[in-house]
């Protein structure tokens, strides 16, 4: 199977599980116990043992070939979504192995739930804050870049009158809105209210 094939697999499977995830987050709006109490039903499958270690081998392929597409790619003229689509996958494989290995430690070496908590301790912690609030404002603006890019690359025409370029401008400003909508999430519900005490680790107390 070719480099490109493993990629593009690999990244649908990545690309559902994100879904779900996102949509856990979205949760995040109506109070931590909310986005907890979908985490834990979410959980039940991809927590199953065989489907975590496909995810995980899922999250290295898709690393592994991005690095390989990227140096392949950026020798040739490309137009502003391959650009974007480029750029975009060199950040969230930044991202992935940023996150992955965090929630890797987080639950194997330091024995802590990571939940919802254990990802906005640093969100809501100054001065953590002027690193994590961009850090997953970039993660969520760049997953929808990146479906966007390869969709005007790849839809072949208009839908309704909409030209491809444009209905990937729409992904992207879609993306750039629930990015926002999330980082809301992740820190309206903790003004006076503390984090639980055993997540003060993450944040050196």
């Amino acid at each position: 199977m070719k480099t490109k094939e493993l990629h593009y697999l690999s990244g649908l499977l990545i690309a559902l599980f994100v879904g779900l995830h996102l949509f856990n987050h979205f949760t995040s709006i109506y109070g931590a116990q909310v986005h907890i109490q979908w985490m834990n039903r979410l959980r039940v499958v991809y927590r199953n043992p065989i489907i975590e270690v496909v995810l995980l081998s899922a999250v290295v392929v898709q690393i592994v070939s991005g690095i390989h597409l990227f140096r392949k790619k950026r020798r040739v003229m490309l137009n502003r979504f391959g650009k974007l689509q480029i750029w975009t996958g060199m950040y969230l494989a930044l991202f992935l192995v940023i996150h992955v290995s965090a929630v890797l430690v987080g639950r194997f070496i330091l024995n802590l739930d990571t939940n919802f908590y254990f990802g906005v301790a640093g969100i809501n912690t100054f001065p953590f804050s002027l690193f994590f609030v961009p850090y997953y404002f970039l993660a969520v603006v760049s997953f929808s870049g990146h479906i966007a890019a390869i969709h005007a690359q790849k839809m072949p025409k208009s839908v309704l009158g909409v030209s491809p370029k444009f209905q990937s401008l729409i992904i992207l400003l879609v993306g750039c809105m629930l990015s926002v909508v999330l980082l809301f999430g992740a820190t309206n519900h903790f003004k006076g209210q503390p984090i639980p005490s055993e997540y003060d680790v993450l944040i050196g107390k």
